[in-house]
């Protein structure tokens, strides 16, 4: 195939995909192909899957359907983790005809000149995945996910993520910074640290297993990078978010006050279960060693419902913990039955409906803990960083502290900065605000 056609993308799944789907697709661009979007026809699709529950398998179908829509004889390539796991059966769709597992996905260029016309599978197993690729995705000029880690020495037993993307291994900080000064150069105000395990950094960087950095020395090297407004950590294990990091943090210059925690189950018998390295005790430590420090402090939690095994009375111990600590929203998600693991092998499976059940009461719960997080914040005075997109005749933003808000939509407002005073819930349950400063003067 000639490196002279249209290209689209689809991601799903995490920030980490989307880092690497924007990288992939520079390496096309670099070859002489055109960008456009998916919605439109193109020569090649790319769909960058994922695995994590059994949703994102059906929706990588979904997406084939709409790209083969658009150009019936386009050449459509499956990479990520759905694809490192189960290259076969997607191979066996109609309408793919290239697969790519974790090592060979960005090499996707060189794959696809040398395809024949059978559809073609490369994926290595697993035990084979060593290389580390950094990168980093831009989305509409305003913030940048950059991938700092990847893959997971973690056994949780319900998860595919280690299975998918080999053994925790990180980018080299020098390699990292340079990645973050080319962000930086292209008027990016927010990047997002990405991985699978980001508390793990600095394991794998020079090909070894062990440490040759921390965590806590990028979170140090990055704070003094001049040009970044603001540095956001994604989801970080509780377990390797320490002390000494959420002191930084309380005093950077550029890390904002949010956390993203995932705790997965308030019941220590579940999380024993799971595999999880830590108890409910050091969660509930880590909230109130954050909030003691950044009383004002956004965090977030990842929390799954329906795990095998877990009664009534270990939901409910879930739900009270949750209830009684000081977080700001939940990510809820279902258990999913995972092949190749040690929880889909597991009895006393929780029927479909009461796992949708209790995620329902855990939701309505997020809106509650989002709105009193809200409440709390009327009447300060944030920085919003305001977002690059018309939606629906409005433009929404951030404060450091993921406080979403918006206004009527207006284009001076993309990718700048102001402060504004925060003022009343909308009905939809964003915050409206008054500009503390005119519209035009934008903060240094």
């Amino acid at each position: 195939m000639s490196a002279t056609g249209t290209v689209a993308f689809y991601t799903l799944g995490c920030k980490l995909n989307f880092s690497e789907t924007s990288t992939i697709a520079r390496s096309f661009v670099a070859a002489g192909y055109t960008q456009t979007s998916f919605e439109s026809p193109a020569d090649v699709y790319v769909i960058n899957t994922c695995s994590v529950t059994e949703n994102a398998d059906k929706k990588f179908k979904t997406i084939v359907k709409q790209a083969l829509k658009q150009n019936p004889d386009g050449f459509l390539v499956a990479i990520g983790c759905y694809a490192q796991l189960k290259p076969e059966e997607l191979a066996a769709l109609d309408g793919v005809d290239l697969v790519l597992g974790a090592n060979e996905k960005f090499n996707v260029v060189d794959f696809i000149e040398s395809n024949s016309s059978d559809v073609a599978v490369h994926a290595c197993t697993i035990d084979e995945v060593e290389q580390y690729v950094g990168s980093y995705a831009i989305g509409e000029r305003t913030r940048a996910f950059l991938k700092v880690q990847d893959g997971c020495d973690y056994k949780c037993t319900y998860c595919t993520i280690p299975l998918a993307r080999g053994f925790s291994r990180s980018d080299t900080l020098e390699n990292i910074l340079r990645q973050a000064r080319e962000i930086i150069a292209q008027d990016i105000k927010e990047v997002v640290l990405t991985g699978v395990n980001i508390g793990d950094f600095g394991k794998g960087e020079f090909g070894a297993k062990k440490h040759e950095h921390t965590f806590h020395d990028l979170v140090y090297a990055l704070d003094e990078l001049e040009g970044l407004d603001r540095i956001r950590i994604s989801s970080i294990e509780p377990n390797l978010l320490s002390q000494e990091t959420i002191d930084f943090v309380a005093q950077s210059k550029r890390f904002v006050p949010h956390f993203h925690i995932p705790l997965q189950s308030g019941s220590n018998a579940i999380l024993a279960a799971m595999r999880r390295r830590y108890q409910r005790e050091l969660y509930a430590k880590r909230v109130t060693q954050i909030k003691n420090r950044m009383p004002h402090a956004c965090i977030g939690v990842d929390v799954i419902v329906g795990f095998p095994g877990e009664t009534d009375n270990h939901f409910m111990e879930t739900y009270h913990f949750l209830n009684e600590l000081d977080v700001s929203y939940l990510h809820v998600f279902s258990y999913s039955e995972r092949d190749n693991t040690l929880a889909a092998k597991m009895t006393s499976t929780v029927s479909k409906t009461v796992r949708t059940k209790r995620s329902k009461m855990l939701r309505g719960l997020s809106l509650k803990k989002r709105r009193a997080f809200y409440e709390q914040q009327l009447g300060t005075t944030q920085k919003v960083l305001f977002e690059s997109e018309n939606k629906n005749g409005y433009i929404h933003g951030f404060t450091p502290n993921y406080v979403k808000v918006k206004t009527y939509w207006d284009p001076a407002l993309c990718n700048t900065i102001h402060d504004v005073k925060l003022t009343q819930i909308a009905d939809d349950g964003l915050v409206s605000f008054e500009f503390v400063k005119a519209i035009g003067e934008q903060v240094a």
